[in-house]
């Protein structure tokens, strides 16, 4: 289709002559554009490219078309209808198409010049969802050739999966139904699953990123298994888990990672990499209870085996100590008869030796009572003298005694006992004390003579 010449100089398109000098008022010149518009592309016009910026408002969705591959970025507004929407929904829903952020699509519109806002628009009215779905298979197939080239398609089948997988990581959004029926099936089967989870978008904007993140951190721990679940969703949505990184993560993950993400038909380059996939939640809970209840199966077996060999040996251990209870039985009556007789004659011997001692500490104690009675009184006496010894010492040296005999005690003025003349001076006053009184003086001269000792 060549693109229409727009010659603004001669013609209204309702067969209006315009004047080559004449003014265009805006509506006038918008009117002209959307005629032209409508001439050039009177069929309409298919666009291919990404949409961005997708929005939803009420029944009609707006969104921008960009050419990825133009190294000036072209983009054009899209404007898309409810009448049109409603009309296209069927067709979206028989190939499980959701638009969105992202999707490479292939539209058909008509051009229009929107004079309140003076922007060029295309009003969505078909789409090829061929080319959407070729796109998201061309993009699937090259990373599975990736993967196969690196050796990395069948790296997570590998990894063995336990013999009782009970600790398990799940990758998924916390609160879908998913997660619900995920949960509830293991919650159903009685077996202590310990859980470690990690809450992510699976659709969407960042969806990839946290999703793929969410594995590497539950591979760096000590579970069993780890799952990837979800509740499906249109193809596109679905394409997230066509992506290189989450593909990676699962491949260089040690931990088996098992898929269950809602879809009964495709298959994602996440299952294709996964040590198992399943085509529901439920379907994968019940895969992680079958393999325990396997497990504990097995092991119940195996402990009844256990117990009737270990109930046949209790039971020859029993006998075995039947017989030897017995035969300690008659050795233990033997014993107590020799027992008892020795007992017998110990008893007879205790008894007569406890009468011998009994009279000889009868002897002493008849012996202790007469020291008890005569001990005390010559005691008393001999304390009796050293006390009155004592007494006649301490007249000897008493003061009043002392100064009875003529003796006196000198005092400074302060009370202080004078022993030496070097404590008294001149013009000291002093009292001397007699036995019948004192007196006091006052000193006039210190005589310093040697005492006479004839």
């Amino acid at each position: 289709m060549s693109q229409p010449e727009l010659d603004f100089g001669t013609s209204d398109g309702a067969g209006n002559e315009l004047q080559p000098e004449g003014t265009f008022t805006v509506s006038q010149l918008a009117d002209l554009i959307n005629t032209r518009l409508r001439a050039g592309f009177d069929d309409g016009v298919w666009v291919r490219g990404e949409i961005q910026g997708w929005s939803a408002r009420g029944p009609h969705a707006y969104f921008t078309l960009a050419d990825d591959q133009s190294e000036s970025k072209a983009v054009v507004a899209v404007a898309f209808f409810a009448p049109q929407r409603e009309r296209l929904r069927k067709l979206l829903d028989k190939h499980r198409l959701s638009l969105g952020d992202g999707i490479k699509v292939r539209i058909h519109g008509f051009l229009d010049y929107y004079s309140p806002t003076g922007r060029l628009s295309l009003k969505m009215s078909g789409i090829d969802p061929r080319f959407t779905l070729g796109d998201l298979a061309q993009q699937r197939d090259q990373v599975l050739r990736r993967l196969v080239a690196n050796g990395l398609i069948d790296a997570n089948k590998r990894r063995p999966l336990g013999r009782i997988p009970i600790r398990v990581g799940v990758v998924t959004s916390v609160g879908s139904a998913a997660w619900h029926d995920f949960e509830n099936e293991l919650t159903r089967s009685g077996i202590g699953f310990e859980l470690s989870v990690c809450d992510v978008r699976v659709q969407g904007e960042r969806a990839e990123s946290m999703v793929a993140a969410a594995i590497i951190e539950l591979s760096r721990r000590a579970l069993d298994a780890i799952v990837v679940i979800r509740g499906g969703g249109a193809r596109n949505e679905m394409a997230v888990f066509d992506s290189e990184a989450i593909a990676l993560a699962i491949a260089r993950s040690p931990v088996p990672v098992l898929t269950g993400l809602g879809h009964e038909v495709d298959r994602s380059v996440a299952d294709e990499v996964a040590n198992a996939s399943f085509k529901t939640p439920t379907a994968c809970a019940n895969a992680l209870v079958t393999a325990a209840q396997a497990y504990l199966s097995s092991a119940e077996r195996a402990f009844a085996g256990v117990a009737a060999s270990a109930r046949e040996r209790v039971d020859g251990a029993e006998q075995r100590l039947s017989d030897r209870a017995h035969r300690i039985a008659r050795r233990t009556h033997a014993a107590v008869g020799r027992a008892e007789e020795g007992l017998a004659m110990r008893a007879a011997s205790v008894r007569s030796g406890a009468m011998r001692q009994l009279a000889s500490a009868e002897r002493r104690i008849d012996q202790h009572a007469v020291r008890v009675r005569t001990r005390p009184v010559q005691v008393v006496a001999s304390e009796q003298r050293h006390v009155d010894g004592l007494a006649a010492r301490l007249r000897a040296i008493d003061p009043v005694v002392m100064l009875a005999r003529g003796w006196t005690i000198t005092r400074s003025a302060d009370g202080t006992i004078i022993r030496s003349h070097e404590l008294v001076h001149d013009g000291d006053v002093i009292a001397t004390q007699f036995a019948t009184g004192s007196i006091a003086s006052r000193v006039t001269n210190v005589l310093d003579t040697e005492p006479n000792h004839d």
